[in-house]
């Protein structure tokens, strides 16, 4: 799959993501990168590459003192060949792969733990709704704990 193809469908997955949870992100790039590092994979002591989806790198929301300002984007990367590989090249799986990718670096931002992203991983998969805080009628961002 070329990248403009891959790009394609990230945009798709965008969509799929709860429209109160994106609403609420601000200052983040999102990156497409073939795999991971060598250098991220031995920080993450991660031997397989294809085991690492995503990556998100920042300051989570939650760990912002008043002083945080005029830095630049915090920076969610998704590898392309990790999560091509998970689907098995499937686009319809791609681009749920993506979603549930996303949304699991996204908890990272909000400074969620392992436990609420797996919950709301959960959720994404069965259609449910999403917890205080990510659905439409909630106006404040979700709060997690650092993790």
């Amino acid at each position: 799959m070329t990248r403009e193809q891959f790009r394609a469908l990230v945009e798709e997955a965008i969509d799929t993501i709860p429209l109160k949870f994106a609403r609420q992100v601000r200052n983040l790039a999102i990156v497409i990168e073939d795999e991971p590092s060598d250098e991220w994979l031995d920080e993450m002591d991660i031997d397989d590459p294809s085991e690492l989806l995503g990556l998100y790198q920042g300051t989570p929301l939650n760990e912002r003192g008043w002083g945080y300002g005029n830095v630049l984007p915090d920076r969610i990367t998704l590898f392309q060949f990790s999560i091509e590989d998970e689907a098995n090249g499937d686009e319809e799986e791609i681009v749920a792969a993506i979603g549930e990718t996303l949304i699991h670096e996204l908890g990272h931002y909000f400074g969620m733990s392992e436990e609420e992203i797996m919950d709301i991983e959960e959720r994404y998969w069965r259609g449910d709704p999403f917890p205080p805080g990510l659905d439409e009628e909630d106006d404040e961002p979700p709060t997690g704990t650092p993790g």
